[in-house]
Protein backbone atom coordinates (compact mmCIF):
# COMPACT_ATOMS: atom_id res chain seq x y z
CA UNK A 1 0.00 0.00 0.00
CA UNK A 2 2.80 2.46 0.90
CA UNK A 3 4.61 1.64 -2.34
CA UNK A 4 1.60 2.74 -4.41
CA UNK A 5 1.23 5.97 -2.39
CA UNK A 6 4.93 6.75 -2.81
CA UNK A 7 4.56 6.34 -6.57
CA UNK A 8 1.68 8.84 -6.82
CA UNK A 9 2.91 12.38 -7.41
CA UNK A 10 1.08 15.19 -5.60
CA UNK A 11 -0.26 18.13 -7.55
CA UNK A 12 1.04 21.60 -6.79
CA UNK A 13 -1.02 23.81 -4.49
CA UNK A 14 -3.48 26.06 -6.29
CA UNK A 15 -2.36 29.68 -6.72
CA UNK A 16 -5.36 31.06 -4.79
CA UNK A 17 -7.69 29.68 -2.11
CA UNK A 18 -10.83 27.85 -3.15
CA UNK A 19 -13.30 30.53 -4.32
CA UNK A 20 -15.94 29.94 -1.67
CA UNK A 21 -18.75 32.46 -1.40
CA UNK A 22 -20.33 33.35 1.90
CA UNK A 23 -24.07 34.05 1.53
CA UNK A 24 -25.92 35.46 4.52
CA UNK A 25 -29.56 36.60 4.66
CA UNK A 26 -29.72 40.01 6.34
CA UNK A 27 -32.58 42.25 7.49
CA UNK A 28 -32.58 45.81 6.12
CA UNK A 29 -32.79 48.39 8.90
CA UNK A 30 -34.96 51.51 8.95
CA UNK A 31 -31.91 53.59 7.94
CA UNK A 32 -31.58 51.64 4.65
CA UNK A 33 -28.50 49.70 5.76
CA UNK A 34 -27.55 46.07 6.33
CA UNK A 35 -25.21 45.08 9.15
CA UNK A 36 -22.20 42.90 8.32
CA UNK A 37 -19.23 42.18 10.59
CA UNK A 38 -19.63 45.30 12.69
CA UNK A 39 -20.19 47.67 9.77
CA UNK A 40 -23.21 48.80 7.76
CA UNK A 41 -23.74 48.74 3.99
CA UNK A 42 -26.38 50.76 2.20
CA UNK A 43 -29.29 49.64 0.07
CA UNK A 44 -31.85 51.82 -1.71
CA UNK A 45 -34.44 53.37 0.65
CA UNK A 46 -37.85 51.75 1.00
CA UNK A 47 -36.56 48.25 1.75
CA UNK A 48 -36.75 48.44 5.56
CA UNK A 49 -37.82 45.12 7.05
CA UNK A 50 -36.97 43.14 3.89
CA UNK A 51 -34.46 40.31 4.03
CA UNK A 52 -31.73 40.65 1.41
CA UNK A 53 -28.89 38.25 0.56
CA UNK A 54 -25.39 39.45 1.32
CA UNK A 55 -22.64 37.74 -0.69
CA UNK A 56 -18.93 37.86 0.02
CA UNK A 57 -16.50 35.85 -2.04
CA UNK A 58 -13.75 34.85 0.37
CA UNK A 59 -10.51 36.59 -0.49
CA UNK A 60 -12.22 39.45 -2.35
CA UNK A 61 -12.46 43.03 -1.15
CA UNK A 62 -16.13 43.59 -2.00
CA UNK A 63 -19.55 42.44 -0.87
CA UNK A 64 -22.72 42.28 -2.94
CA UNK A 65 -26.28 42.85 -1.75
CA UNK A 66 -29.01 41.02 -3.63
CA UNK A 67 -32.77 41.63 -3.52
CA UNK A 68 -35.12 38.69 -2.87
CA UNK A 69 -35.82 38.74 -6.63
CA UNK A 70 -32.11 38.25 -7.34
CA UNK A 71 -31.50 41.80 -8.55
CA UNK A 72 -28.21 43.38 -7.54
CA UNK A 73 -28.84 46.20 -5.05
CA UNK A 74 -25.26 47.32 -4.57
CA UNK A 75 -21.59 46.42 -4.37
CA UNK A 76 -19.56 47.80 -1.46
CA UNK A 77 -15.91 47.74 -0.47
CA UNK A 78 -15.30 45.45 2.48
CA UNK A 79 -14.15 47.32 5.60
CA UNK A 80 -12.24 46.01 8.60
CA UNK A 81 -14.54 43.94 10.79
CA UNK A 82 -15.86 45.86 13.78
CA UNK A 83 -14.76 49.31 12.61
CA UNK A 84 -18.33 50.65 12.83
CA UNK A 85 -18.26 52.24 9.39
CA UNK A 86 -21.32 52.91 7.26
CA UNK A 87 -20.62 52.51 3.56
CA UNK A 88 -23.07 54.19 1.17
CA UNK A 89 -22.91 54.46 -2.60
CA UNK A 90 -23.51 57.88 -4.14
CA UNK A 91 -26.77 56.62 -5.69
CA UNK A 92 -28.05 55.25 -2.35
CA UNK A 93 -27.09 58.48 -0.55
CA UNK A 94 -28.95 60.64 -3.11
CA UNK A 95 -32.03 58.39 -3.03
CA UNK A 96 -32.11 58.43 0.79
CA UNK A 97 -31.74 62.23 0.94
CA UNK A 98 -34.55 62.58 -1.60
CA UNK A 99 -36.82 60.24 0.36
CA UNK A 100 -36.18 62.13 3.60
CA UNK A 101 -36.62 65.59 2.10
CA UNK A 102 -39.91 64.66 0.39
CA UNK A 103 -41.24 63.66 3.81
CA UNK A 104 -40.92 67.20 5.15
CA UNK A 105 -43.93 69.49 5.04
CA UNK A 106 -44.58 73.17 5.60
CA UNK A 107 -47.89 72.39 7.33
CA UNK A 108 -48.32 73.28 10.96
CA UNK A 109 -47.36 70.88 13.71
CA UNK A 110 -49.66 68.10 14.83
CA UNK A 111 -52.16 68.76 17.61
CA UNK A 112 -50.68 68.02 20.99
CA UNK A 113 -52.22 65.37 23.15
CA UNK A 114 -54.16 66.81 26.05
CA UNK A 115 -52.74 66.31 29.51
CA UNK A 116 -55.49 64.34 31.20
CA UNK A 117 -55.25 62.95 34.74
CA UNK A 118 -55.25 59.17 35.16
CA UNK A 119 -58.64 57.52 35.37
CA UNK A 120 -59.94 55.23 38.10
CA UNK A 121 -58.63 52.08 36.43
CA UNK A 122 -55.11 53.52 36.15
CA UNK A 123 -55.15 54.70 39.77
CA UNK A 124 -56.27 51.25 40.94
CA UNK A 125 -53.53 49.56 38.91
CA UNK A 126 -50.91 51.92 40.35
CA UNK A 127 -52.12 51.22 43.89
CA UNK A 128 -51.87 47.46 43.31
CA UNK A 129 -48.31 47.87 42.02
CA UNK A 130 -47.37 49.81 45.16
CA UNK A 131 -48.95 47.13 47.33
CA UNK A 132 -51.85 49.29 48.51
CA UNK A 133 -55.47 48.58 48.05
CA UNK A 134 -57.25 51.31 46.11
CA UNK A 135 -59.46 53.51 48.22
CA UNK A 136 -61.99 56.02 47.17
CA UNK A 137 -61.39 59.60 48.22
CA UNK A 138 -64.49 61.65 48.86
CA UNK A 139 -64.41 65.33 49.61
CA UNK A 140 -67.51 66.63 51.38
CA UNK A 141 -67.68 70.38 50.68
CA UNK A 142 -70.72 70.74 52.95
CA UNK A 143 -68.52 69.89 55.94
CA UNK A 144 -66.13 72.71 54.98
CA UNK A 145 -69.06 75.11 54.78
CA UNK A 146 -70.09 74.15 58.34
CA UNK A 147 -66.54 74.77 59.62
CA UNK A 148 -66.45 78.21 58.01
CA UNK A 149 -69.81 79.14 59.61
CA UNK A 150 -68.51 78.03 63.03
CA UNK A 151 -65.33 80.07 62.65
CA UNK A 152 -67.19 83.28 61.74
Amino acid sequence: MGVIADAEPLLALPPAPYPATLEVPKLVGSNATVAFRGNACSVPPGLAGIIVMLRHRLGSTTIELMAPSGALLGVHDLRHAGSGETVRTAAHRAALESAILTGFTSAGPCDRKGDRPPGPAALAAAARLRGHEPREVTVDLARYAELIDVLR
